[in-house]
Formats: structure tokens, sequence, C-alpha cells
């Protein structure tokens, strides 16, 4: 009989290991591998989850964003919202807990998806600096308002709370973050700088004030008045649904029958459509949820793949909008073209989504440079991991030349253009849980590829006008080099008076001011330069025929 000693002594050594724990020795995985970085998600963490709340409490967000240095490494980070505020028991769970959170099981467009993000940003601040994350929260003028001093206890992933009390605050309502943590404050295309301005320019609807570590203050005004359209959450459509993912709904439900159950777990298949599926799949409709095998569940995965269903409801997304989006451009961006987008909706695995792009061009944007690429998963800026994006591979797979564009191959275009590209989905499908970079699903490039497509023939329609009156400048300008000459030849062959001549040639003489034709502010906003400029409305087949042309 073979000694078991070893495999005794092995088995004591096995123990549970909890998420916080997990992420404690892998914090590279929620974005948190670099002070720069840490910073920045830190900050994106708690502006995310501020903009989340006011929208849901129908409040205009009204955010503060204060850095302050405390040591060469070391920075206090202070967000402030003016949103619902949070309600006291909840506090500790919502940033000391890890995967706790509201929207992992709704679908519905949201910032948050993984109850990870300010919860992580805690995590780091405790490994780092070792402070507590400092918590104010009110929810109406009647309560008080609540302080916590919290930690995460690693080995149980449960909140440690080191003080709670009742503080006197003015707001009426909101919430207050204040961590301290090991990081580095840079400028550049992925700092806090960076990310403040994206969001300003895909938020329209948000006020924004900053006050960076040297105490210099930067207030992003509101461009518009006007909420964002609320998302409405949805159930799961039968063409997303995998195997395992439908034995554990079929074993969880209340329904009684299989009929019931298709109608009532699942979006878009009302009584006769269960039928249908039943139907396909060789099931009885009044079979019971229990009762139904793993090969029973098969077949009704292949009973679901041969109904024809109608594509997710879309009440659940709320996408910017193609004037808004341009709003947002012409807010943050100094440019003397603009144009926009929003494809209709389209789905991944049972996911709806809807992709927008824009596209601002010319005026004070570096011309010999690679395009600037905003990126961004519902409403917030991706800006690190760009390569490993399906956004940018999309981008690069179009052709640009035809645009106006300088591109070599399968590369980022070179020319005075930022370009940007709007994800909107219940789901966003990102490579990791930082959260940084879109995944390759063929549904989701091919609606990008489309919508940058959409951009570029209005942006090629502006390039080659102003092309043209360049062109007609430099003729115009050629011509009256010459007048002077040619008028003394003519009053020498003609034997006329030559002022006369010079008169007339100057009177021939026309030349666009393309200033007032391309350049004014005053016409860019108004609907008679899109008219000049802009995409004419055409078929499918119109668009396909103009862009065989301009290659």
């Amino acid at each position: 009989m073979a000694d078991d000693t070893l495999a005794h002594e092995l088995a004591k050594m096995q123990k549970e290991i909890s998420v916080a724990e997990f992420f404690t020795k892998n914090r590279h995985l929620l974005g948190f591998d670099s002070k720069r970085k840490a910073l920045l998600m830190a900050i994106k963490e708690a502006v995310d989850n501020s903009l989340d709340a006011c929208e849901e409490g129908d409040f205009l967000p009204e955010i503060q964003v204060e850095m302050v240095q405390l040591s060469e490494f070391k920075y206090r980070i202070i967000v402030e919202d003016n949103g619902p505020g949070i309600v006291k028991n909840q506090i500790p769970n919502i940033f000391a807990k890890l995967l706790y959170g509201s929207k992992f099981h709704t679908l519905k467009q949201s910032r948050g998806q993984q109850g990870i993000g300010i919860s992580a940003a805690v995590l780091y601040s405790q490994l780092t600096v070792g402070t507590p994350a400092r918590i104010t929260s009110k929810i109406s003028p009647k309560h008080p308002a609540n302080y916590y001093e919290l930690n995460i206890d690693t080995q149980k992933n449960q909140p440690k709370i080191t003080k709670e009390e009742v503080v006197e605050w003015k707001k009426d309502h909101g919430t207050r973050v204040e961590i301290d943590l090991e990081a580095e404050y840079l400028k550049g295309r992925q700092s806090v700088d960076e990310y403040l301005k994206q969001t300003a320019v895909i938020n329209p609807h948000v006020t924004l004030v900053y006050t960076n570590p040297k105490a210099e203050q930067t207030i992003y005004a509101r461009g518009i008045d006007q909420m964002p359209k609320k998302a409405v959450p949805i159930k799961p459509h039968p063409y997303g649904v995998e195997l395992g993912m439908l034995i554990n709904m079929l074993s969880m439900t209340s329904s009684r029958t299989l009929q019931s159950f298709l109608t009532s777990e699942f979006s878009r298949v009302g009584s006769e459509t269960a039928k249908e599926i039943c139907s396909n799949a060789g099931i009885k409709t009044d079979t019971k949820p229990v009762q139904i095998t793993r090969e029973l569940a098969e077949k009704l995965i292949e009973g679901i793949q041969k109904t024809k269903l109608i594509a997710p409801p879309t009440d659940c997304l709320s996408p910017i909008g193609k004037e808004l989006l341009e709003k947002g451009l012409r807010k943050e961006i100094r440019a003397e073209f603009y144009c926009s987008t929003s494809r209709p909706p389209a789905v991944y695995r049972g996911n709806p989504f809807i992709i927008e792009a824009g596209v601002a061009y010319g005026g004070e944007i570096p011309k010999e440079e690679k395009i600037t690429i905003l990126r961004f998963a519902n409403r917030v800026p991706l800006l690190y991991q760009e390569g490993a994006c399906s956004m940018t591979k999309s981008l690069t797979e179009t052709s640009w030349k035809p645009y106006g564009l300088q591109q070599s191959g399968d590369s980022i275009p070179i020319g005075p253009a930022v370009i940007l590209i709007h994800m909107s989905s219940v789901w966003v499908p990102f490579t990791s849980e930082s959260k940084e970079a879109i995944a390759h699903y063929q549904e989701i490039m091919k609606e990008v590829k489309l919508a940058l497509q959409d951009c570029g023939r209005q942006l090629g329609s502006y390039v080659r006008k102003k092309t043209k009156i360049h062109s007609q400048i430099e003729r115009a300008n050629m011509f009256e080099r010459y007048i002077p000459e040619v008028a003394d030849s003519l009053a020498q062959l003609a034997g006329a008076n030559r002022s006369k001549i010079l008169e007339g040639l100057k009177k021939m003489l026309v030349k666009p001011e393309i200033e007032k034709e391309i350049f004014s502010e005053e016409d860019a906003d108004d609907e008679k330069f899109r008219m000049k400029f802009g995409k004419k409305e055409g078929s499918d087949e119109d668009e396909r025929r103009e862009t065989a042309e301009e290659a």
C-alpha cells in the first residue's frame, strides 16, 4: 500500500483564495501597473461612478476633481459630485468589497460593469500607502452626511471600518471620495488631464472643475442642459444565450412550463414565438423547466437558432447622437470642419450595441503627424492599449486616401484630423478587467468601419471642395500677376487706351474668398455649411458608387 502521508500534507496546503487576495497579487490586471497609470485609473473609476450616479438620479452632473501632491510619489485625489448620494449601510460594501455592485446582472448601458473599479482603487491605496479611504455621502437635505474611513480585509474580501460618524456638509446631496495613493503626475496623451478633456467631449451635459497638483484650475463647462436618454434594463436575447447559461436559467426559474420560461426570461419572445422554438427543438411546450436535461437543453439551443427572432430592443442603450457628438467635438477641439454619424443598432452575442463616429479636421490640429484617435465605450475614454483595440484595427483597415488623408498600407493615417469612435452597449466586451481595449468581434468591427466610411465621405467632400477653391485662387493670382503685361501688349496691338484695358481685365478677375467660404466660424455653425460641404443623402448604391469613384 502506497504511503499517503505526502497526499495529506499537500491537502493541508490547499485553501480558498479570496478575490481581494487575488487582485492584491495581480493588480496589473486592474490597470494599476505603474505609478502614472494608477493615478489615472483611480480618478477614472471615481469620476465614472459619479457620472453614473448623477444620471441615474436625473441630476445634471457637476463634478469636482482635485489632486494634491503630498510627497514626491504620494498624492491625494478628491472627487466630489452632486449625485443622489449613497445609503449609509451600502457605503462600506461599494468602496471596500470587490465584485460588489448593481450593474453586473443588469442588461443596460452603464459606465461600470464589474463592481471592481472604485474598490480596486481603495485596494491599491491600501497596498501602497496604507491609509484608509475617506468617504462622505448625503442623500438629501433632510438627512445628515455619513462619513466613513475604510480599508479592505483582503482575506475575507470584506470592508474594514476604521471610523464612522455623522458630519456636517453644506451640500444637499452627493458623494465625496478622498484616496491617498502612490502615484506620479505627468501630462500627455495618457494623463489625467487628457482623460478629463475627453470626458468633457463625450459628455457635453457635464460640468467638470479640475485642479491639478500645481493648483492650476480648469473648468469644462457643460455645452447642453439636456440629460442623456435614460437606459432601460432588458432581458437576455435568445440568440446570445449559451448552453451553460441556459441550464443555469432553467434551474433557477419560477416558471412552470417551458413556454412560460421562454416568454418571461427572454426579450423578443412572445407566446407564438415560444411555441415555434419548442417545435423546432422537438420539445413539448408544457415541459417543466426542471425536467430539461443537458441533451434537451442542447436541442433547445438548436431550436432557438432555427427560429427567426426580432433583434433585441434598443431602449437599453443611451447613445450620444449625431448632433451632440459634433457639439462635443466643437466644444473642445479647434478645427475648421466637423462631421459625425450614428449607426443603426446592431447585435453581437445577443447584446445590442450602437457605434458612433465623428471627425474634426484642419484648424489648429497638427498637419504632419498621425491623426489623433479618441476611443470611447459607454461615454468613457479609453486611453491605453490603443493597438490592441478593435476600434484601432477597424480604423487602420479603412482606406483614408480617398478622403484626403495620407496612409501607408494598414497604418494609422497622417493628417490634420481627430477621429472619434464611440460604442454604446449593454455589455462592452473589454479584453481585460482594466477596461482599456475592446475585443475583436467581427460584428463590432464591421459597424466601426461603416461609421468611419460615412464620416470619411463627408470629410472627402469637404477636402475636394477646399482643394478646388485653392486651385481657383492660384489661377486667379497668376492671372492678376500678368494683367499689367497683358494690358500693355493689347494696348500696343489694338492701339487702345491702356488704362481702359487694365480696368476691363481687372473686372474679369474673380477670386473666391476662401476665408469666408470655408473657415468662417459663423458659417461653420450654420446649416448652410453642412449643405455646401456635407454628405448628400442618398441610397446605399449611391454611397458605394461614390466610394468607388473616390478610390
